[in-house]
Formats: structure tokens, sequence, C-alpha cells
């Protein structure tokens, strides 16, 4: 089977939909399943207003569907709703062909947290996007039940994975900070609420670890936390493995890959209890969730890290990418 994935979610790009994509088209193809993508990196793009480092699509309709036909791809998946998104889920519908979609960010919330648009009204061009396709592909409980009060039709489960080769407990992993070592990782902006972090009175060292539009403010406003950046690979497994607690100060997030590969690293997690750190950690004893973010990020300390590396390898991405393509198959199978 051939899977044509369209997102605009795509390297350089750092973020948990390109490595969800990245990882799970990995595992497919050990199911022998292929996966080819369509990115903005085979068009013209320009920056993303507030995020420069995100690239948008200026493909043209005609170009985007003579690219799908060309494909040969057995099934058709959209991934993002950005401009080639819209693109692709145009070119299925007037070619006839069904298609799954996934939704992945909290797209409302992270508008209105920016801007005055009321969430229903994104809601409900999220609604007319998805409800379009065959079946929408969500990673939790909550938000499959959160989708389908809102009218989304058609959901379907797309759990993820972590890759436990790579985050793994690292004895040698000293980052020469004062500890205990306080870790964020993930884009520094606004909708996922790093300051709630960093205002907090902490022994130790704060350290967050990516980039963004808000990073220069946190850095000047929080001077006595080490921002180092994004890093990949090792570098990213390195500075997991060398923390005492990941903080996850997200309200906004349906997932939250970077929980999974902190667990993964031996590292537990403090968050908000809501969806997302609810999702991934319940009522395991791998983490704390606690409106007092503070108080869940001492207690988290007291857990031990084998505890949470017995966790994270529960979750693979061949389950996730078993998954992925059985929804792909259902599709298909009703197509004929």
């Amino acid at each position: 089977m051939k899977i044509l994935v369209a997102t605009d979610a795509w390297q350089p790009q750092r973020n948990g939909v390109v490595r969800a994509l990245q990882q799970t088209s990995a595992a497919a193809a050990r199911l022998g399943v292929t996966f080819e993508f369509l990115t903005p990196q085979e068009f013209a793009t320009v920056p993303m207003p507030g995020y420069p480092e995100i690239p948008l699509s200026l493909a043209r309709p005609s170009i985007v569907a003579q690219r799908i036909r060309a494909s040969g791809a057995d099934h058709i998946h959209i991934a993002t709703e950005g401009p080639l998104g819209f693109l692709a889920r145009g070119a299925c519908l007037e070619a006839g062909r069904r298609f799954t979609t996934s939704y992945l960010t909290k797209f409302p919330e992270y508008i209105a947290a920016r801007m005055p648009v009321p969430q229903a009204l994104s809601y409900a061009v999220l609604r007319w996007f998805h409800n379009a396709g065959a079946g929408v592909m969500v990673v939790t409980d909550s938000m499959e039940r959160d989708l389908r009060t809102r009218g989304f039709r058609n959901v379907m489960r797309w759990t993820r994975g972590v890759d436990a080769d790579l985050f793994r407990p690292r004895l040698d992993a000293d980052l020469g900070l004062k500890r205990p070592v306080f870790l964020y990782v993930g884009r520094v902006a606004v909708e996922k609420n790093v300051e709630a972090f960093l205002a907090l009175d902490l022994p130790g060292t704060k350290l967050v670890v990516g980039d963004g539009p808000s990073r220069a403010t946190l850095e000047r406003r929080y001077p006595e936390a080490r921002f180092v950046g994004a890093k990949d690979s090792d570098e990213l497994a390195i500075h997991y493995a060398g923390a005492d607690v990941l903080v996850f100060p997200s309200r906004t997030d349906v997932f939250g890959n970077v929980m999974l590969e902190a667990l993964a690293s031996g590292v537990p997690v403090a968050a908000f209890p809501v969806a997302g750190p609810l999702d991934v950690i319940g009522d395991e004893p791998v983490g704390v969730l606690d409106e007092d973010l503070r108080r869940a990020c001492l207690a988290a300390l007291e857990i031990p890290r084998e505890r949470c590396r017995e966790f994270a390898l529960r979750h693979s991405w061949e389950a996730s990418a078993r998954l992925f393509v059985g929804n792909a198959e259902t599709v298909v199978r009703r197509a004929g």
C-alpha cells in the first residue's frame, strides 16, 4: 500500500507533528507500507506571520492536483489545515477521491491566544474542513470526545509512540547546571504558556530547549533561566537525560510528544491537570498533575526514574503506524 501525506508541517520545522509523521512513516515501512510526502519544500513559500521559521506554501491548485494524480497513491491523508492542506482537500474533492485528515493542533485556542477571533468561528471552519473527508484522526480519548461534541464526524484514533532507543537514561548526561534541573522542551510561544513555568520559584535551574517568537522577550524577563535553543536527536536526548523534571505548562496541546520522550529518558513530568497530560499520564505514577505547578514540580522530584522508563516502553511507533495504516485501509476498502 502507498499513502501520500500532504502536510504544511515539515522540515526544517522542529515540532511534534513533524516527528510523528516521520516516525509513523519509518514504522509503516517496516510493515510493508510506503509513505510519500507532499510538503512546502516542493514549492515557493512565504514566512508565516508571527512564526517566520514556518514556511507557507504558494503552490497552485492545478500543480497540487497533478502531484496527487502522479503519486499513484492508494490513499491520501491530509495532515494539516494549512495552505497545502486546503489545496489537497480541494483537489481530492474535485477528483472524487476519498481522503482522511488529522486533528493535531488546537488551532482555535492558539488563534484566540493571539487575536480576538471567536473560537466558535474557528471550530466552524475546521469542522467544514475535516467533515469533507472520510475520517479525522485524533490522538487521545479526550480529543475524540471533544470533537464529536463539536459536530466532527468519522473520528478515528491514531496514537503516538516514542523512540526508546534514542530517548533513554544516560548516566553520563551532565549538563553542567545546578540541580535540580527543571526542563521545558518545545516552541517558545504564548500559546505554550512557557511563562507559567519561568515565573515559578524553584530551586536549581530552569532550562528551556526550543525556539519561537516569545524567546527574546522571555530571555530578557527571566535572565536566571537558561535558553539553549532548539536541539535535535542526540543533543536533545542528552538534555532530556540530564534533567530532573520535565515541566509541561501548556493548557492547549492535544498530546505532547515531549512527555513520552522525557519519560523514556527516565524523567518524570510536572503539568497542569488538563487534556494532553491527563491523556498521556492520567493516574500513572510517573508525573504529578496539579493546578499548583510549583507543587507539581517539587513533588515530581520524588518519582523513581526507572518507573518513568518502564511506562514509556509501553508506547511504540509500530503500534501507532498500525493504527494509521488500519484507518487508511478501512477507507480504501469502503471506497472499493
